[in-house]
């Protein structure tokens, strides 16, 4: 096939970036093409998970030759270990700006907090949820209380239909659970609106933060939520740990999320008491390295969000302007296309696999998207179905801090060749994947041949 001619993009000259943004892991990866050669590696995928900070590895290996257990430990590291982890704690209610009161439980991730919240519930609460959802906040409420709420057209019709379907709900505790940002569209939900029409209806509000708080603050008392829920590795700190961060009579209330050791006060022969506030949910030995992580990473943020979101407008109006120069393209919106979002866009094009797309635009130009579904099945589905797209599938595109103005333009120019001219290498799909034929590129030597 004949070589592509780049689609025009701006030149770079007048792009106002801030003068420091924090710094991530992997700025300089150069990865393989099956074309030959390698390029740097262009990180568009920061919605699924984020590149590590500088600031996160450093921290994390100043730590690790002080590993030891925390909280019982009588050994000096063991110390230490104990104030780093319940200096995160508070360094995590600071970033979240939490009550004095509330409890903050170190969890997995954003998944495994609102699963701990689930179990958590009071007898017959009644849950609401719109069907927007990723699959962390949609599938943990189950039984027969459960509403879900369909997509809405506008903000404002997302505040009245929660309104009403509270109304709805029988007598009893309730829980609205709340997108901040949405992980398909980026676009920003009315979350304080939507927690007041909660209170008004005597509901709790949890917030599902994954996708908003490595983009804007997040704070808990001016949103009037009662529960928020985060992932490190949405936050520049993939070390496997996240938060549950809110009211705690819920959660002293429940039976303890696992059962085991640093949950339990005393353990009798016939009878076990159990600790209240966070312990009660965190037993076994707990992520050290990874909670240090997380607060290490919050605190870099929280100093710099101006830096980040300048960055990071930069980047999305940029790619939007893009994208919007490719012939078939539709772009994915709940809101429409000038409603605020974050650095997170999704698309079809017409008579494109969204799965081709993007293995060529990795295996061709060394660049990383993610197309499907994004565990927001019911989502994704309805918005294809508005879009008038029959892909049955979307690409989706995600920048911020492992981005650059070269990552943008190099993707915009790639696509524009991909839709008009097509890949130049052959591709196949293998268990419902596209792959390249006889893959030239070496994987990472550490992997092994």
């Amino acid at each position: 096939m004949s070589v592509s001619t780049p689609i025009q993009v701006p030149e770079q000259s007048g792009v106002d970036f801030p003068a420091r943004i924090p710094a991530v892991v992997g700025r300089e990866l150069r990865v393989p093409l099956v074309t030959g050669g390698r390029v740097g590696y262009a990180n568009l995928d920061h919605a699924a998970s984020a590149p590590c900070l500088d600031a996160v590895q450093d921290a994390v290996n100043e730590l690790l030759p002080w590993y030891a257990s925390v909280h019982r430990g009588a050994g000096f590291a063991s110390q230490v270990c104990t104030r780093v982890y319940e200096g995160a704690r508070a360094r995590l209610r600071a970033f979240v700006g939490a009550r004095e009161t509330d409890s903050v439980i170190f969890t997995r991730n954003t998944t495994d907090s609102l699963n701990l919240l689930a179990r958590a519930l009071l007898r017959k609460t009644s849950v609401v949820v719109f069907d927007t959802e990723h699959h962390a906040a949609l599938l943990p409420w189950g039984g027969p209380r459960v509403r879900r709420i369909e997509a809405p057209e506008s903000p404002a019709a997302a505040v009245r239909a929660l309104d009403a379907a509270l109304a709805e709900c029988p007598e009893g505790p309730r829980l609205a659970v709340i997108t901040g940002a949405s992980n398909v569209t980026g676009e920003l939900w009315p979350v304080a609106e939507l927690a007041r029409v909660a209170r008004s209806r005597g509901a709790r509000t949890v917030l599902d933060a994954a996708q908003l708080a490595p983009h804007r603050p997040v704070r808990i008392a001016d949103l009037g939520v009662d529960y928020v829920a985060v992932s490190g590795h949405k936050l520049y700190a993939p070390f496997g740990a996240g938060a549950l961060v809110g009211r705690a009579d819920w959660l002293n209330a429940a039976d303890p999320y696992l059962a085991g050791g640093g949950a339990t006060r005393a353990v009798q022969e016939s009878s076990v008491g159990w600790n209240l506030g966070p312990e009660r949910h965190e037993a076994g030995s707990p992520n050290t390295v990874g909670v240090h992580a997380l607060a290490t990473a919050c605190a870099e943020l929280a100093a710099n969000w101006k830096a980040v979101g300048d960055h990071e407008e930069v980047l999305l109006r940029r790619l939007r302007a893009g994208l919007s120069r490719i012939p078939g393209l539709r772009e994915l919106s709940l809101f429409g296309a000038e409603h605020d979002r974050v650095g997170v866009v999704s698309f079809t094009v017409d008579g494109q696999d969204p799965g081709l797309l993007a293995a060529a635009l990795a295996a061709e130009h060394g660049i990383g998207v993610r197309d499907g579904l994004f565990c927001a099945h019911l989502a994704v589905r309805r918005l294809l179905h508005e879009a008038g797209s029959d892909s049955g599938r979307a690409v989706r595109v995600s920048v911020g801090l492992g981005s650059t103005v070269e990552h943008v333009d190099r993707f915009v120019s790639a696509l524009h060749a991909l839709v008009t001219e097509g890949p130049r290498w052959r591709y196949e799909q293998t268990d419902g994947r596209w792959l390249p034929v006889d893959d030239p590129r070496e994987v990472p030597s550490f992997l092994g041949r």
